[in-house]
């Protein structure tokens, strides 16, 4: 990363380009459903301002020299039960790794990410995950991030009432 890049932390202050860059996101991932991405917005804007607010969300944000906000990544503290990998009460989730097109390929996002990761690694938190686009895949893998064995499924019909 030159000189006319610095990062900083985001404050609350910082809310609407964090919502903008995780807009932006996924629609460099495909997501062009501008209904959804909109309801997204407004969800993920709660969501975001009450974990910046309770300090279960941690952002930095990357700045050019003109002082505009250029990429941005964050950590979201999972509560996770002690066991074998860990004791603490928390997994940080690393999301919202953007950056924006013109700043591109000049080791903003590798920046960010080491970043939550130092931080992690000062509260203590051992076990640090994220999902990956095809494009950052190759930046996290060169950090060490390794798959895992995670099944997922995704409910895409709301479950029946249970039985009495």
């Amino acid at each position: 990363m030159d000189q006319s890049f610095t990062i900083r932390q985001a404050t609350l202050a910082d809310a609407p380009i964090i919502v903008t860059h995780r807009r932006r996101m996924f629609e460099d991932m495909g997501r062009d459903d501008t209904a959804m991405l909109d309801a997204q917005d407004i969800q993920f804007a709660v969501w975001l301002r009450e974990r910046l607010e309770n300090g279960r969300y941690h952002g930095w944000l990357v700045e050019d020299a003109a002082g505009s906000v250029v990429a941005g990544a964050g950590v979201w503290l999972l509560d996770w039960p002690p066991g074998p990998s860990g004791l603490g009460p928390y997994r940080g989730y690393i999301l919202n790794v953007y950056t924006e097109p013109a700043a591109r390929r000049r080791g903003l996002a590798r920046r960010l990410v080491q970043a939550c990761m130092a931080w992690c690694q000062a509260q203590g938190i051992t076990i640090v995950s994220l999902h990956a686009s095809d494009q950052g895949r190759p930046v996290y893998e060169r950090l060490g991030f390794r798959p895992t064995n995670e099944l997922r499924l995704e409910i895409t019909k709301p479950a029946p009432p249970p039985s009495a």
